[in-house]
């Protein structure tokens, strides 16, 4: 499961939500030149037939006192593997997968909503959010077989790629909490870190592997947990080598799930890793590149 929270896929998200609604929209425009496909509509806790003019409205409409510089919405990507698709395509069918892989995006903001730690902010209902399936990916000028001539630029990549899109707004249900998943501030105490806010992504990428894993009674390796691939990109080499002992173990003993005794340990790993490590905000590329001249530099998150 791959969780990537950024400011847009259009790159900017100081202004109005246009730009990335209609981006989002490529699936459709597409399809109807071909009639072969009904248009995918937005979903989010209060239904699944929500037109885009309305999500482009609401988010634009839920941005008081925020000025011309702050962020007014923020683009979460949820990507399950290929394996976990196949594995809910094998279960539910390709329609069942769609629907099941929509409910849980909503339980997946809920879980959103509570890493917060606000009072009033206690499930998706605070949160003004709308999301989108898309069934495919696309090649871009980022993409090694682009680079290497393998593939065009625009091209449909092959493979299990259905996935989902949510545009979540900074404000709150309310419009009047800002919100921001990309803030790493920390208050110097309890009372302070409830009024200015926070948000740890490391914990809110193991809560959704754990939803996963629960909803649908996925048995995960390890290898293809969050914990071992943060682990192996942000760990000590002391942790690195525990989580690849763990691997091994695992590859030999009859069972496929993490066992129960290797999730304590790697729970231990990770505690080190909350609280933003190794994670990348919107304002902190300056220190970043600093911490890349040193020779140390990191950008966060795994890929699949």
């Amino acid at each position: 499961m791959h969780i990537n929270i950024s400011k847009s896929e259009t790159g900017n998200n100081k202004g109005s939500s246009s730009r990335l609604v209609a981006y989002l929209e490529k699936e459709n425009r597409l399809h109807e030149k071909l009639n072969d496909y009904h248009p995918e509509l937005w979903f989010n806790y209060s239904g699944r037939n929500i037109r885009p003019y309305e999500v482009r409205q609401v988010i634009d409409n839920n941005i008081a006192k925020l000025s011309k510089d702050d962020a007014k919405f923020f683009l979460i990507n949820i990507s399950p593997s290929e394996k976990e698709l196949r594995y809910l395509k094998e279960k539910y069918g390709q329609e069942g997968a769609k629907n099941h892989l929509k409910e849980y995006a909503n339980t997946l903001m809920d879980a959103y909503a509570k890493n917060f730690k606000r009072e009033s902010i206690n499930s998706n209902r605070d949160l003004v959010y709308y999301g989108k399936v898309e069934r495919y990916r696309y090649y871009t000028y980022k993409d090694q077989e682009v680079r290497k001539g393998i593939a065009k630029r625009g091209e449909q990549k092959l493979g299990e790629q259905m996935h989902v899109q949510v545009i979540v707004s900074r404000k709150d249900a309310t419009n009047t909490i800002k919100l921001s998943p990309l803030n790493n501030s920390r208050g110097t105490n309890t009372t302070h870190s409830q009024k200015v806010g926070q948000f740890d992504r490391v914990a809110f990428k193991q809560e959704a592997e754990r939803l996963f894993d629960q909803l649908f009674n996925y048995e995960r390796n390890i290898e293809e947990s969050f914990a071992y691939a943060n682990t192996l990109k942000h760990g000590s080499y002391e942790q690195k080598q525990e989580m690849k002992q763990l691997r091994s173990r695992q590859s030999t003993a009859p069972q496929k799930a993490i066992p129960s005794t290797s999730k304590g340990i790697i729970e231990t790993l990770l505690e080190g890793q909350h609280q933003g490590y190794g994670e990348q905000t919107v304002d902190d590329g300056r220190r970043r590149r600093k911490k890349r001249r040193r020779g140390y530099g990191y950008d966060g998150g795994y890929s699949r």
